[in-house]
């Protein structure tokens, strides 16, 4: 086996080292999910990290690591006698990203577990994590079912296999470690607070550390035993110390003061659930233990405040991560204040701070501020302003204006491709897919995942006779078992291009545009979507975001983008076809979704409005799925952007038909992508 890096030579990241360290320590935090760019050390300090785990005893030759002393009487390997077992390290099992289910909670062999009753089951990668670190490497692009049972099966200490009627449960109690690139797309707020703590990452600014980091990185790779050799006191020095951590973490006192601080600043902060009161403590007391402490501190409350709320307060993708210290550390005192204030005999006669929890003191973050303040736009609309040029408005001369500001975000009806796809797992569209409701059954190509069992039953029964069956069993034949077909949702390529023109900012739309944009990023985001952006102004298009899982990073592009200029609509459309094209390419089972945000305006070049139809036409004759978000206003409405869908094969809603609670239309399947497939 390579030598790992050592631990104690990565440079800086003393986040990332404690996160990791403090699980060492006490598992029951719950893991830590590490969040920064590419090359900031985080699979190297993870994989180092099993090497200082105390080796673990296990059963001799038992598949699921049961502990000798106390062996789980369940275990499908058992049982077992307790005795003297065998030791051996800590392991680290990385889940690789296109891991099946299978692979992860083991799978059982359904023809025998039919025709022997036999439960034959071959463990996955959860049993073979027990008691040890269990590492998931870009955990943000998993496939939801999955990261559902890893985080239940840390969460309970076990694994459950059940494959019609046959059922196998084995311990599976690990180090959770996951990693990610925010770029590459969001955790739901479900599953980010299910990770005991988060560490955000970033390489080092500083000139003398990066040198000694590529000077120890090259040390390493020219002779990997030497280099570890040279760390090897240092290693043994902090092997020691999680142990004797480990030692007196039973011994580590949580008083009722530290107790109230903790509740203080959970509900100061206004996360959801209790599950972050639990964590905290579960930390600070590990914090405790590894400092050598027997009882906690304010400031082991405060360093794990620091690493267990910033994620569970990211409610959705545009929140920013992070906490107020400022804020903390007042709810901190004035928690402190309460509890001795309690102790004069139940006189505070004092008046309530208004800075105390939950007031002014120390403020909310201003990018957590309200969606109806005037810094986030509000219901800006045309009654809001008049026409006075300003920032984010048209001067008389039409030109490139300052961004606008969005207005508020609101819950979008449903847009869904049509037909049936193949694609990856989401809540969009229709598919074909492991999970969702049984639709039929078919002969299983490979290995059996999903039985049908009436269907394997229908096909069994003919040839009973033939097989001899003797007594009132069943022979079932591998060429009898069938396969349950699914349909499920997928996520879908949603790309967006907006009229980004001065006839859009000329009548004080582009607020309530961006809003809705920001609207149906969210609705992508809910839904598992990659998206795109394409915008169109003055005399070309440009391409503000490729497509990606970052839907966080396309609303920031659209905050940032300014209007003013011509309408090249067609230009917008062909830049939007050049991005398709080059995406199927890239993942043909993933099916787009044209979203055209405008008032159907074209200007600019010898007769732009047929160029428009014409582009509009070839995007119809691929059958893209299309929806046009029609933004003209006014009394007198031309109905271009009508025209547009009509040209595209697709449909047009307004804006106010795109809200779910609109009663003035509901927004349609669109009939292209169904008539083409």
């Amino acid at each position: 086996m390579s030598t790992p890096y050592p631990f104690t030579a990565i440079v800086g990241q003393d986040d990332l080292r404690l996160g990791l360290l403090l699980n060492a320590v006490s598992p029951a935090v719950g893991g830590v999910l590490v969040r920064g760019e590419k090359g900031t050390a985080k699979s190297t300090a993870v994989r180092a990290l099993a090497a200082l785990m105390p080796e673990v005893a296990v059963v001799s030759g038992c598949r699921f690591s049961c502990d000798p002393v106390v062996p789980d009487p369940a275990c499908p390997d058992g049982p077992h006698e307790a005795a003297a077992g065998v030791s051996r390290p800590a392991r680290t099992v990385e889940l690789p990203v296109g891991a099946s289910e299978d692979r992860l909670v083991g799978a059982l062999d359904i023809e025998r577990a039919l025709s022997e009753g036999v439960k034959a089951f071959e463990p996955g990668l959860l049993a073979d994590a027990h008691r040890g670190i269990l590492y998931v490497d870009e955990v943000n692009l998993l496939h939801d079912h999955l990261v559902d049972l890893l985080l239940d099966a840390a969460a309970m200490g076990a694994s459950y296999v059940e494959r019609e009627g046959v059922s196998v449960r084995h311990a599976a109690r690990f180090l959770l470690v996951g990693t990610m690139n925010p770029e590459e797309g969001e955790l739901r707020p479900q599953l980010l607070d299910r990770f005991g703590l988060t560490v955000e990452v970033a390489a080092s600014r500083d000139t003398d550390q990066r040198v000694e980091v590529v000077r120890r990185r090259l040390a390493y790779d020219d002779d990997p035993a030497g280099f570890a050799g040279r760390w090897a006191q240092e290693e043994e020095a902090l092997r020691e110390r999680i142990a004797a951590a480990r030692v007196l973490l039973p011994r580590v006192v949580l008083g009722d003061a530290v107790l109230r601080q903790i509740a203080a600043t959970c509900a100061a902060f206004e996360v959801d659930g209790m599950r972050a009161d639990i964590v905290m403590a579960r930390t600070a007391t590990a914090l405790a233990a590894w400092a050598g402490r027997d009882e906690v501190t304010a400031e082991d409350v405060r360093q794990a405040a620091l690493l267990a709320l910033p994620h569970r307060r990211r409610r959705n993708p545009f929140d920013a991560p992070g906490l107020d210290e400022d804020k903390l550390d007042d709810t901190l005192r004035d928690a402190a204040g309460d509890e001795a204030g309690n102790g004069d005999d139940g006189d505070d006669g004092d008046e309530p701070d208004p800075d105390g929890p939950g007031g002014g003191g120390g403020g909310v973050p201003p990018q957590d501020s309200g969606p109806d303040t005037p810094e986030r736009g509000g219901d800006a609309g045309p009654e809001q302003g008049g026409d006075a040029p300003g920032p984010g408005r048209p001067s008389p001369s039409g030109g490139e204006q300052q961004p606008v500001r969005a207005s508020e975000p609101f819950r979008t009806k449903m847009l869904s491709v049509p037909g049936l796809g193949e694609g990856a797992a989401g809540r969009r569209s229709r598919a074909r897919t492991e999970h969702g409701r049984t639709t039929g059954a078919r002969r299983p190509e490979g290995t059996l995942t999903k039985l049908h069992l009436a269907a394997t039953v229908q096909a069994a029964a003919p040839h009973q006779r033939a097989r001899g069956r003797s007594g009132r069993g069943l022979v079932v034949r591998r060429d009898d078992l069938r396969q349950a077909t699914r349909e499920g949702r997928e996520g879908n390529l949603v790309l967006f291009v907006v009229d980004a023109s001065g006839s859009m900012a000329a009548r004080q739309r582009m607020s309530a545009v961006k809003g809705a944009v920001m609207s149906l990023l969210l609705d992508a985001y809910q839904r598992r979507d990659k998206v795109g952006l394409v915008t169109f102004r003055g005399k070309e298009a440009e391409v503000v975001l490729p497509p990606t899982s970052s839907v966080d990073a396309a609303a920031a592009r659209l905050e940032s983008l300014p209007t003013g200029g011509r309408t090249p609509l067609a230009a917008g459309l062909l830049r939007a076809h050049d991005v398709l094209r080059v995406e199927r390419l890239r993942d043909p089972s993933r099916r787009p979704l044209l979203v055209v945000v405008t008032d159907g305006r074209a200007t600019g070049g010898p007769d732009p409005v047929a160029l428009a139809a014409r582009a509009g036409r070839l995007h119809a004759a691929e059958g893209t799925a299309s929806v046009v978000v029609d933004c003209e206003s006014g009394i007198v409405r031309l109905g271009l952007a009508a025209q547009l869908a009509r040209d595209l094969g697709g449909t047009a809603v307004t804006l106010d038909e795109l809200r779910a609670d609109s009663i003035a239309g509901l927004v349609k399947d669109v009939q292209a992508a169904g008539r083409a497939a």
